[in-house]
């Protein structure tokens, strides 16, 4: 067992060529919202929290170093969606071995999305699609790079609703990079921005 205080995800003097000495700690139910102008980092954190580029420093999933674990099983647990999802087969249905069928409908989709052709998707579709998928691994940090940047109002609040859901049934945590202040509001329990590589808490 851990201790009630131990994050679920600590990060500690995390550098790459452009982020320097980026320590954090999130919480267990709790979402860290992060802002800050384009070019300052953000998706470069999350890729090197994910173990995607080169980067130094201790980044611990429940206490445990990132270095216990293989890179597939790391990204299993510290799951990014980025902006720009990827879909390599054919259909939508092969790309998850189990899909969570609760989280398709809420996001507006039958059972038969998972035949649908890939090439067919649109942004949207791709962007919903993308955190269902994501969720299908039950991962315990969810790495969000503006997962709703493509979505009308009525998908935005539905994928915040399912992620703060998500967050509060299976105790895991997540890091929200949004443009939108409003939505960092709504969603995020404290914030921080990027300034050119450097990272900073925001006090609330």
């Amino acid at each position: 067992m851990f201790a009630a205080d131990t994050p679920l995800l600590e990060v500690r003097n995390l550098n790459t060529d452009f982020l320097q000495q980026v320590s954090l700690a999130i919480h267990r139910q709790h979402c860290l919202g992060l802002h800050g102008d384009s070019g300052s980092g953000k998706t470069l954190l999350l890729r090197a929290l994910a173990d995607l580029d080169v980067n130094e420093g201790e980044v611990l999933l429940e206490g445990v170093p990132r270095e216990n674990f293989s890179g597939p099983a790391w990204r299993q647990r510290v799951a990014l969606l980025p902006a720009e999802s990827h879909w390599w087969e054919d259909s939508v249905g092969l790309h998850a071995s189990s899909w969570p069928m609760p989280v398709l409908t809420a996001l507006g989709f039958s059972e038969e999305v998972l035949q649908w052709q890939t090439g067919r998707l649109s942004s949207g579709e791709k962007q919903r699609l993308a955190l269902a998928r994501m969720l299908a691994n039950r991962p315990r940090v969810l790495l969000l790079d503006e997962p709703t940047a493509n979505l009308d109002r009525g998908n935005t609040e539905t994928v915040e609703k399912i992620v703060l859901e998500y967050l509060d049934s299976q105790q895991a945590a997540a890091l929200w990079v949004s443009h939108d202040p409003a939505q960092l509001e709504r969603v995020a329990h404290r914030r921080a921005q990027m300034r050119q590589g450097r990272f900073q808490m925001e006090t609330n």
